[in-house]
């Protein structure tokens, strides 16, 4: 008889290994002195690095940073919820952060367009940023009236990934002959302002006919969120 066959792995058996490993990886993670607040702040200074290196025209490395930043923006949450260390203050921390750390990254950008000449782009840029806290803020107030406002294209992963293709493919980011940073920046505009409106009507029509009896005071305390 000709020597036997090596005894296969159970496919079964891998996915109960990996998910031992996941387990344990995610109980030292809870166990140690990481904060949610701590990983909010990582992806601040992911963000703020990204803006430096677009200054520099460094634009591949300024997309890097950028997406790195912006997955410890969504770990964050994770994180909060799986550690169970979350606060209300850390929500709060997290929403504030993210506002600040999309806001910068385009202002760099705008900066970068202005300094080219291209006053189209760069003031897409501020259009950009405007409405990109519009859509946010739509969110916010639509939830304060207690109505949920999901809807729309443009939410924050789908901008975090439009404006990443952007930088990485920027003019001089040294990969291929592409510069897509412009067409990033105007498609950003236009889809956070249709989600605005997209929202606004959405909410409209949520609270139409209904004696809520909310008046209107400018936004009152969600203005801040």
């Amino acid at each position: 008889m000709g020597p036997s066959a090596p005894p296969r792995r159970s496919s079964r058996g891998n996915g109960r290994n990996g998910q031992e490993l996941r387990a344990i990886a995610r109980d030292r993670l809870i166990e140690s002195r990481l904060t949610p607040n701590a990983i909010s702040l990582m992806g601040l200074v992911g963000n703020l690095v990204a803006a430096a290196l677009v200054t520099q025209h460094l634009f591949f490395l300024a997309g890097v940073a950028f997406v790195i930043g912006s997955v410890m923006d969504t770990l964050d949450g994770r994180y909060s919820r799986m550690s169970g260390k979350g606060t209300l203050f850390g929500a709060f921390l997290d929403s504030t952060l993210d506002r600040i750390e999309e806001g910068i990254v385009l202002a760099a950008v705008a900066g970068y367009f202005a300094a080219q000449g291209d006053d189209f782009a760069a003031a897409m840029c501020v259009v950009a940023v405007l409405f990109s806290l519009m859509v946010s803020y739509t969110r916010a107030r639509a939830e304060a009236l207690g109505v949920e406002c999901k809807v729309g294209l443009a939410t924050r992963p789908v901008r975090v990934v439009i404006l990443s293709i952007g930088l990485i493919f920027a003019k001089g980011a040294g990969i291929g002959d592409f510069e897509l940073l412009a067409p990033a920046v105007y498609a950003i505009a236009a889809l956070t302002i249709f989600t605005t409106f997209q929202r606004v009507w959405h909410v409209r029509n949520e609270l139409s006919g209904e004696a809520s009896g909310v008046k209107d005071d400018d936004g009152g305390g969600a203005g801040d969120v």
